[in-house]
């Protein structure tokens, strides 16, 4: 089952990074494309091309084609990325605004009506967060983030529902706090791409 892992972090060496790259070894040989949208450069900018791709569910620019297809090609999709201020960086949510477009990832008739268009596709998020789980759940951070993702992209668009298993402590001292989370993650997300790949 084809996965597609996508990453936005400006730095090759995170932990974001680090994350993707272990998943990706954990997930069946030849199975797995990973996206690095800092380093292709994908712009996150909703341009006024844009706008009308939004509005008439046509004519969405090249980059934003070349994205769609890749999604297209997999079953399952991974975002990992570094949680900042409380959400989803600048660049993965420029990508998402971009990608997951009228047209593509749902269709509106002209009575205002509907049509969900990603049922084939499941995904799954993987957030690298600074400070503790307690934190986040304290605070109500950890709900709300799965509700702007979960409810707001993934339901929408009609998509399947994977896991989303947060990294705490990304910026511990202790290097085995971090391995412990990382290891965590990485076992849930793996489990079920290649649990539901049996069925």
């Amino acid at each position: 089952m084809p996965t597609l892992i996508v990453t936005a972090h400006p730095d090759p060496d995170s932990l974001t990074h680090h994350v993707a790259e272990e998943l990706r070894a954990a997930l069946p040989e030849g199975s797995v494309e990973t996206v690095d949208l800092a380093a292709e450069g994908f712009d996150p900018r909703f341009t006024l091309a844009d706008r009308q791709t939004y509005r008439t569910g046509a004519g969405a620019p090249h980059d934003v084609v070349a994205e769609q297809q890749r999604i297209d090609r997999a079953t399952d999709l991974v975002l990992v990325f570094p949680v900042w201020w409380w959400s989803v960086p600048a660049l993965l949510k420029g990508w998402i605004d971009r990608v997951f477009v009228n047209g593509w990832a749902f269709d509106v008739d002209p009575d205002g009506g509907l049509r969900r268009t990603l049922g084939r596709l499941t995904i799954h998020f993987v957030p690298v967060a600074g400070d503790d789980a307690g934190v986040w759940d304290r605070h109500g951070y950890r709900a709300a983030l799965r509700t702007q993702i979960e409810h707001g992209i993934v339901d929408f668009c009609g998509a399947r529902r994977g896991v989303t298993v947060f990294v705490h402590d990304s910026e511990h001292e202790d290097a085995t706090v971090r391995a412990q989370a990382v290891a965590a993650a990485v076992g849930a997300v793996s489990r079920s791409i290649v649990d539901r790949s049996r069925d």
